[in-house]
């Protein structure tokens, strides 16, 4: 399955399975103790610092907004600058069309479907950069052979889709949820 792959890239690739089978065990996602594992899925990723710092402050402090603005500004650019066939420019606007409304459930503390917009807002991003290839069951490997990190980050993506709801109700549901998010926007914005 990885034979194309480097010894490095194999290597990572085992140190990183640790980490995302911490973060996504058979049973799904779990709030609560998987905030530890949020946090070293976010190292693996390279944004452990970022991630922690937004992850600290209150999710109404001033700098969060401003690192919210920062998130839209390098999707925006990074939509914009994804060059796709004539035929696709009207999808990279739909897609710009749809952070707004992503943000504004994010600012309003509604996680679970702001996660669930972020997962497709990922799945049309990972179409405009790599086209059909996105949508085939190898996508993941395939993006572990350019950079194991973004075969990581897409992989994570997957994830996202179809998280359902734990049940769990509260500030610990809300922690957990905000945490798993805060993994791909950071992401994202330092991409």
């Amino acid at each position: 399955m990885y034979r194309c792959l480097s010894n490095e890239a194999l290597a990572s690739l085992g140190e990183y399975r640790g980490v995302a089978e911490a973060l996504f065990p058979a049973g799904g996602f779990s709030p609560g103790p998987g905030l530890k594992a949020v946090a070293d899925f976010a190292k693996a990723l390279g944004t452990g610092s970022e991630y922690q710092r937004i992850f600290a402050l209150k999710k109404d402090d001033e700098s969060v907004r401003v690192f919210l603005g920062h998130f839209q500004n390098n999707l925006d650019l990074l939509i914009q600058k994804t060059w796709v066939e004539k035929a696709d420019e009207a999808r990279k606007e739909k897609l710009q069309d749809e952070i707004p409304p992503l943000i504004a459930l994010i600012e309003r503390g509604d996680f679970l479907p702001a996660i669930e917009k972020f997962g497709q807002v990922l799945d049309e991003l990972a179409y405009l950069f790599f086209g059909t290839q996105s949508a085939k069951e190898d996508f993941t490997e395939y993006t572990f052979r350019i950079d194991p990190q973004l075969g990581l980050f897409w992989w994570y993506g997957s994830r996202l889709v179809g998280l359902k709801d734990t049940g769990k109700e509260g500030a610990l549901r809300d922690e957990s949820l905000w945490a798993l998010l805060l993994i791909g926007l950071c992401y994202l914005t330092n991409f």
